[in-house]
């Protein structure tokens, strides 16, 4: 399937290149895991779509469309299963300290969302991201990051973990974005899916269950037609998450950009299968941060697509790490 990014009217850009906000990573690269963070320099109005069964989630209600807040300030991607979400603290304390936040007359208080993925299995367990991580993160904001690799919030990922960690490989984060015009649509995604991953320009497998002599690959959506009873190896039971989000400068409001979230899921489906099980807690955070007039439409059909290619690049830009090969292993390269 030809992808609308192949067209002379879309041109590849750096995500740092997207007005109003900074991206950047803090992570532990012996105990493999870490946060992301994207910072924004004003309010941005902010969706989500979720559509796994197990999600690490702070402060998702704010962004229903019911809810006051009309922004936030920021999201933050970690690593650390549900202890992940302690990063929340420092990224408060470093966004007060720069007066970024919602001002209460006593005081500042940031807007701080953000999602984690379960990397306990690999490294070192017994080390979480937390408040030193997140604010670590945000002061790495400064340098305006594009990276894409075992970095940040996806320095612990795996994915094709349906047979245990034996036959599983190492992910990364992903990062992709593209201009059209005036229009700037961007994604990050941490990639650490129970499913396999599949190459969003050509649909090959890159990524996902290896076979029994690690050469090649299984199949896990074959695996689930066998599995007995439906019960899933206990590596994989809640070992698994996909979280990403949009950003662009064009001008649209909360409850748009919950559809942005929403449409920006078709991008995991064209590349990870299976998708959004109940093993999985998959997450999609979407952000307006600009001021391009734009449409809904248009904005989440090239989330969809950007986030696809940011999959992709997460199994493509990793290495091998904690005994997990990675997608370079395994894959033939060009």
């Amino acid at each position: 399937m030809r992808s609308i990014l192949n067209s002379n009217k879309v041109k590849e850009i750096k995500i740092s290149e997207i007005e109003g906000v900074r991206i950047g990573h803090a992570q532990d690269e012996e105990a493999l895991t870490g946060c992301t963070v994207l910072i924004f320099d004003d309010f941005a109005p902010t969706g989500v779509d979720v559509r796994g069964g197990g999600p690490a989630s702070r402060e998702t209600t704010l962004l229903d469309p019911r809810a006051v807040a009309t922004g936030v300030n920021c999201i933050f991607l970690s690593g650390g299963s549900a202890y992940g979400l302690d990063c929340a603290g420092g990224i408060m304390k470093y966004l007060e300290e720069h007066g970024i936040g919602f001002d209460v007359g006593f005081g500042i208080v940031p807007l701080v969302v953000g999602s984690c993925i379960f990397d306990l299995g690999i490294g070192d367990g017994k080390v979480r991201p937390g408040e030193k991580m997140g604010y670590e993160a945000c002061a790495d904001a400064e340098n305006r990051r594009s990276d894409s690799g075992c970095i940040g919030g996806g320095c612990g990922a795996t994915v094709g973990k349906f047979k245990g960690a034996e036959l599983a490989m190492k992910s990364g984060l992903g990062v992709y974005a593209v201009q059209i015009g005036d229009l700037k649509v961007g994604a990050v995604v941490s990639v650490n899916a129970l499913g396999d991953i599949y190459d969003a320009d050509t649909g090959e497998k890159i990524a996902g269950l290896l076979s029994e002599d690690k050469k090649s690959f299984g199949d896990t959506a074959e695996c689930f037609l066998g599995m007995p009873n439906g019960l899933y190896n206990v590596f994989t039971e809640h070992t698994n998450t996909t979280i990403g989000a949009i950003v662009t400068n064009g001008k649209l409001d909360k409850s748009m950009m919950g559809k942005v979230a929403a449409m920006a899921h078709n991008g995991f489906a064209r590349t990870i299968r299976p998708v959004h099980t109940t093993a999985d807690g998959d997450s999609i955070y979407a952000a307006s941060c600009g001021n391009v007039v734009t449409d809904v439409d248009v904005v989440g059909t090239i989330a969809a697509e950007v986030m696809a290619k940011a999959v992709s690049r997460a199994v493509k830009c990793a290495t091998a790490a904690g005994g997990f090969p990675a997608s370079k292993d395994i894959v033939k390269q060009d």
